[in-house]
């Protein structure tokens, strides 16, 4: 598959989880990969890229840093020339402190990383994606990482809650404003998925044995592994989705497809 052959992609929150697994997956497709996070797993993530053939550059950044997105930017154009994909991955959780425990710094802090980290990644990528777009003649896109917290309660704390349905917001309002740009923006919408941010979930489950009882509220009945949804994020990024513009897709298992109800098997269960 060669679906980002030459094609120039940031991947924020690449050192880890969903972020990782694209980075890896869109090097694989050809694509040239600026791997930025702010740990050192971005080095790793460009390393494992370049042991399997693939063509990647590190960098350090705070996603919801405007200096260190100009940089991560700059970067891209100067080593590949050009930009067409950035993939803004980058969030914290917050913790789960409700309403009355959350303090302003900390609902400042998670909206800073969660949802003005993907403003700027559209704020300086989008212009030199269109840039580019005119130059090649080809289309680029910008995929916003959301959540399922940010559709509906039960999610997540209130603080990584408001910072994801703002990010859904950002990416129809972005879809917009960049109208005749040829530049497509879409928001992915994770459920629970097995990353750093949810790695203590799933360690216990299995060390108490019960990881069969991890996300047995989607009909699935499981958790998600990232490279699910990066492969999710891959479609939104690529031609392969070049009519889908200002969308939220979900990725969760089908939870969210239903209100709470006592589910009826139907005699359809596997185990």
């Amino acid at each position: 598959m060669t679906r980002f052959t030459g094609k120039s992609i940031i991947v924020t929150g690449a050192g880890s989880g969903i972020g990782r697994a694209a980075a890896l997956l869109f090097a694989a497709e050809g694509g040239h990969v600026i791997a930025a996070d702010l740990t050192e797993g971005a080095e790793e993530t460009a390393r494992l890229i370049g042991e399997a053939g693939g063509t990647a550059k590190a960098i350090r950044i705070d996603a919801g840093s405007e200096p260190d997105v100009i940089a991560a930017v700059d970067l891209a154009v100067a080593e590949y020339g050009g930009l067409d994909i950035v993939f803004a991955n980058a969030g914290i959780s917050g913790g789960m402190a409700n309403i009355f425990d959350t303090t302003p710094e900390l609902m400042a802090e998670v909206l800073r990383v969660n949802l003005i980290g993907p403003f700027l990644a559209i704020k300086h990528g989008a212009p030199r994606i269109a840039e580019h777009a005119r130059e090649t003649g080809r289309g680029g896109a910008i995929v916003l990482t959301a959540s399922v917290a940010g559709i509906r309660s039960g999610a997540g704390s209130p603080a990584y809650s408001a910072s994801k349905a703002g990010v859904i917001n950002l990416a129809a309002v972005a879809a917009q404003q960049l109208s005749g740009s040829n530049v497509r923006v879409n928001a992915l919408c994770p459920g629970l998925t097995e990353t750093g941010m949810t790695q203590g979930v799933f360690d216990y489950a299995r060390e108490a044995g019960k990881i069969g009882k991890v996300g047995r509220l989607n009909p699935l009945r499981r958790g998600a592994q990232p490279e699910e949804l990066a492969r999710a994020a891959l479609f939104l990024a690529s031609d392969d989705a070049s009519y889908v513009n200002g969308q939220a897709l979900t990725v969760d298992g089908g939870l969210s497809s239903s209100h709470p109800v006592t589910r009826q098997e139907y005699g359809l269960t596997a185990v």
